[in-house]
């Protein structure tokens, strides 16, 4: 865990472990620091964080996120092009005819069961895409199924709108548009 001290930018390790359960009641946590020559920062989400200087190390709880973007304009105008480029279009691991993921084998199989043309992309070959991905879609898993350039679902609501017929109805309207 990379901590920063108040007094001066430099980063700093604990040499101590703290478990939960001390971090969880309230008293006096003492630590061993050595400044390290890091230069790169890592954010952690959701993590203790520490602040003084020495002996006088204090432990404050808090909850933040990385604000850095991995969807930059570039790569959403391609993922834009991308989905509308196809009536439907399937985000997976793997391709249609080697899925690499039990998830996207079957939303591959409901597919080829309604006889569906559809493009595939295989997010597995892009880290960059697929980080991407999960920010245009606001999904964080993966397959991510698109009809018609809009984002229709992962494996679990396209099995239940196959059920109920609401993916047909989606696929067919998309097709005629």
């Amino acid at each position: 865990m990379a901590l920063r001290s108040i007094k001066s930018p430099t980063l700093i390790t604990p040499t101590a472990v703290v478990s939960s359960s001390v971090i969880n009641k309230p008293q006096s946590i003492r630590f061993s620091l050595k400044p390290t020559a890091a230069t790169t920062l890592a954010v952690h989400n959701r993590g203790p964080s520490f602040y003084g200087t020495g002996s006088n190390l204090k432990l404050k709880l808090t909850k933040f996120r990385c604000s850095a973007s991995s969807l930059s304009p570039q790569l959403k105008d391609t993922l834009e092009k991308l989905v509308s480029s196809e009536k439907v279009v399937l985000f997976m691991k793997g391709n249609k005819d080697f899925p690499m993921c039990g998830f996207s084998n079957t939303v591959v199989q409901i597919l080829k069961n309604l006889n569906v043309p559809f493009e595939d992309v295989n997010i597995l070959e892009n880290e960059l895409l697929r980080q991407g991905l999960k920010e245009y879609s606001n999904w964080p898993t993966f397959p991510q199924l698109y009809i018609g350039g809009e984002f229709f679902g992962g494996c679990d609501i396209t099995i239940e709108a196959f059920k109920s017929g609401e993916l047909q109805e989606a696929v067919e309207r998309a097709m005629c548009s």
